[in-house]
C-alpha cells in the first residue's frame, strides 16, 4: 500500500524519516510518496486533505483533529526548545503588544504560544520561517518569531532575544512544550494507522541508535547549514518523546488543547486525538 507522507526538510525530520524513506527498516509492506515542504505548507496541505500522513504543528492539528489522529511516534516535544521572539534592539515585554511581528505561519504552534503570551498583539505578518531574521534586520517588522535552526544563529547576526516562548510555556505549565507531531488520516483503516505508527517508531529508533546513518540525507536537505548547527537542531528536537509520547507527552499535548479550547481558539475535539 502506498501512502502520501509529508514532512519538512529540517534536520530533525529528515533524521527520523531517513530509515523509513530509504528502506533501512521493515515497512511492513507500506511504501511512501514523500512530500518535503515547510511546516506551514504541510499545514495547508493537511487542511486540504491531501496527505495520508504528515508532520503538523500542534496548533494546526487542533483544527484538524476530526480528520487526523496523532501517532505515538515522531513528535517534537521538549524543554528549552521553544520559539523565540527576537528584535534588532532590546525590547521590554510591555512594548510587545504594539509591535509589528513576523510569524512563521498562522497555524504554527509558535504563533499559538505567542498569542497565549501576548493576547493583545494583533500586528502579525506571515513569512517563510527562514526569511524572518532578514525581515527583522531590514526593518520590515519590529520583531520576529523564529523557530528551527534560527534559534542558533540569531545572536551572530546582532539580534536580541525578547522572550523565549518555550520558557514561558514551561514556567506556566511545568510541562514539556509540544511543537509538532506526526498524524495520519482517520479515514485509513485502524490496522493501517497502527502499522504506520509501528513503522515510524522503528524509523525513529533506527535513527537514534545509528545517528550517523542518516547524515547524507540530512545534509542533502540542510542547505548551507553548518554541521554543528545541524546536530544542535537534531539534539534539540529529537528525544525520548520522539520515540513515544508516553503519559507525560500525552499530558502536555492534552493540556495545550485544553488551554486552547478554554480560550475558544480551537473547536473541541469530538474524538480522542491520540491513536488508540
Amino acid at each position: 500500500m502506498k501512502l502520501s507522507l509529508g514532512f519538512s526538510p529540517c534536520p530533525n525530520d529528515t533524521f527520523i524519516f531517513d530509515a523509513l524513506v530509504h528502506d533501512k527498516i521493515d515497512t511492513e509492506g507500506l511504501s511512501f510518496e514523500v512530500i518535503l515542504a515547510d511546516v506551514e505548507e504541510l499545514n495547508r496541505l493537511a487542511f486540504a486533505g491531501e496527505l495520508d500522513i504528515t508532520k503538523l504543528s500542534y496548533h494546526a492539528f487542533a483544527h484538524l483533529a476530526d480528520q487526523y489522529v496523532l501517532l505515538d511516534a515522531g513528535s517534537a516535544l521538549g524543554n528549552n526548545c521553544g520559539p523565540l521572539l527576537i528584535a534588532r534592539k532590546p525590547i521590554a515585554l510591555e512594548e510587545v503588544p504594539g509591535l509589528r511581528v513576523a510569524i512563521p505561519g498562522k497555524y504554527t504552534t509558535a504563533n499559538f504560544l505567542l498569542g497565549l503570551a501576548f493576547p493583545d498583539l494583533t500586528q502579525k505578518t506571515e513569512y517563510l520561517f527562514s526569511e524572518i531574521e532578514r525581515a527583522v534586520l531590514e526593518g520590515e517588522v519590529d520583531a520576529g518569531l523564529i523557530i528551527h535552526e534560527n534559534r542558533f544563529t540569531y545572536a551572530e547576526k546582532g539580534l536580541h532575544k525578547v522572550i523565549d516562548l518555550g520558557e514561558f510555556w514551561e514556567s506556566t505549565t511545568q510541562m514539556p512544550i509540544p511543537l509538532g507531531g506526526i498524524v495520519t488520516r482517520r479515514a485509513l483503516p485502524e490496522s493501517i494507522q497502527a502499522k504506520v505508527n509501528r513503522v515510524l517508531a522503528r524509523s525513529v529508533a533506527f535513527a537514534l541508535d545509528h545517528p550517523k546513518e542518516s547524515l547524507p540525507y540530512v545534509r542533502d536537505h540542510a542547505q548551507e547549514m553548518d554541521e554543528e548547527v545541524m546536530y544542535q537542531h537534531i539534539h534539540l528536537y529529537v528525544n525520548d518523546f520522539t520515540r513515544d509520547l508516553g503519559p507525560q507527552g500525552r499530558a502536555a499535548v492534552s493540556h495545550l488543547f485544553e488551554t486552547a479550547w478554554q480560550k475558544n481558539l480551537i473547536p473541541p475535539a469530538r474524538e480522542s486525538i491520540f491513536l488508540s
